[in-house]
């Protein structure tokens, strides 16, 4: 049996980098024999198997032929004709297109070594048009390898196949995907500003692109525009290696700034309350996890509160605290306040300093778990009283920490929660 490892692990060893999963291509083979070997077949579509061993993927050599759109309109074909070459040929990009034998000899008909020492994203031929997914998988491994460039002619593909409506023929399933592997990534930010320059952006995630083009107070935002802001707090989440749920929640946080009025600009008051809604509906046209969903529109309401807690009142800061469920689910609240670290740093704020309200809120979060609601409840007898009394106890234990805590050389304020996050 001719077998090759191909695609990322090639790829992957000749930059240094960890291999994470080993791909072979089988040649000469048939569907049958690969199962008189114990080989176990996984693909539905196309004829890929499990090794009886090693569990490593094993793929017959193949072709495929257009035949509708989308990823999937495609006929494949394989059988033991199909040559090593015809199977790299298929492929998206020439750094993907080496393979090795297991003696350790390369197989680079495309140049792909060539272009691995030259830092570039270089499609194989034309075929590359035919599945739009490759738009988003270039997008991608610009996040993996943000050093990489994408060559000029490539980059003209992926912007006719924009214009040609070609992305509307994707699956929301396989975008969340693409979407979710991008921002896990290295620099995340470099995705999605590959998709705006081809135009992908503006298909897939329209709410994202128009941030691009909405000013910012520069009292709070040095940084710029409200895109460039979004980059870098995405950036910063990934640079920090927080977990998927929080790296969505940076990326949709600010999408209510897209939806200012523009006769306000460059403020966006109340985008906080825009952007809850617009973070749950993305999520839910992309088909992203519920987890994802519910996190990405807490975060897009609360992202203001949660930077201004030296401005707030105990009873505000309590509020926030009951309204986020932190007495049941108090991780996900500190994922909030990973959250809003990286909202700030992604002002400009030098990383990885301390973020300035994080002392206030372990503070505060300690005085809220103070308070024994079992033993309040035990000791009330009207239970329709016990929301009322469990607040007023949670706020004045609060107040009594915030009192004595010294927060950037002055107490906390007493301002009222109207006055807070109306601009940033």
């Amino acid at each position: 049996m001719r077998t090759y490892i191909v695609g990322g692990a090639v790829r992957d060893a000749l930059l240094g980098l960890p291999v994470r999963d080993r791909d072979w291509v089988v040649v000469g083979e048939t569907f049958e024999a690969m199962l008189e070997r114990g080989f176990r077949p996984v693909g539905r579509d196309f004829p890929v198997f499990l090794h009886p061993d090693t569990h490593e993927e094993y793929a017959l050599a193949r072709t495929e032929k257009k035949s509708g759109h989308g990823y999937a309109g495609f006929i494949c074909h394989a059988a033991p004709d199909v040559t090593l070459e015809d199977d790299l040929a298929r492929r998206d990009l020439t750094i993907n297109a080496i393979a090795r034998e297991e003696s350790g000899t390369l197989i680079d008909p495309h140049g792909g070594k060539r272009d691995l020492e030259a830092k570039v994203f270089r499609h194989i031929g034309p075929t590359f048009v035919e599945d739009p997914l490759r738009v988003l998988r270039v997008a991608r491994f610009a996040a993996r390898l943000p050093d990489f460039s994408v060559a000029p002619e490539t980059l003209a593909l992926m912007r006719e196949m924009c214009a040609s409506g070609e992305l509307d023929h994707l699956v929301p399933e396989r975008v969340w995907q693409e979407l979710a592997h991008g921002l896990m990534e290295t620099r995340p930010s470099r995705m999605f500003l590959v998709l705006r320059e081809c135009g992908a952006l503006a298909v897939i995630l329209p709410e994202l692109d128009r941030l691009f083009a909405m000013p910012q107070p520069p009292r709070y935002h040095p940084e710029g525009d409200a895109g460039t802001h979004t980059m870098l707090v995405v950036d910063h989440a990934a640079h920090a290696g927080f977990e998927l749920q929080v790296r969505w929640a940076c990326l949709t946080h600010d999408l209510g700034k897209g939806k200012t009025p523009p006769e306000i600009l460059p403020h966006h008051y109340q985008h906080e309350a825009r952007g809850e809604w617009l973070a749950k509906a993305v999520s839910e046209r992309l088909r992203a996890p519920a987890a994802c969903r519910d996190f990405a529109a807490l975060f897009a309401r609360e992202h203001g509160n949660l930077s201004h807690i030296d401005d707030m009142r105990p009873g505000t800061v309590v509020n926030v605290l009951e309204r986020c469920d932190a007495a049941r689910r108090p991780e996900r609240f500190r994922a909030l306040l990973d959250a809003a670290a990286c909202d700030y740093f992604g002002r400009g704020g030098d990383w990885p300093t301390p973020w300035p309200p994080g002392a206030t809120w372990a503070r505060a979060l300690e005085a809220f778990f103070s308070v024994d609601a079992g033993a309040l409840a035990h000791a009330t007898a009207e239970r329709a009283k016990m929301p009322h009394l469990l607040h007023a106890a949670r706020t004045a234990a609060v107040r009594a920490h915030l009192k004595e805590a010294v927060t950037n050389g002055k107490p906390a304020t007493n301002a009222p929660l109207s006055n807070i996050n109306s601009e940033q």
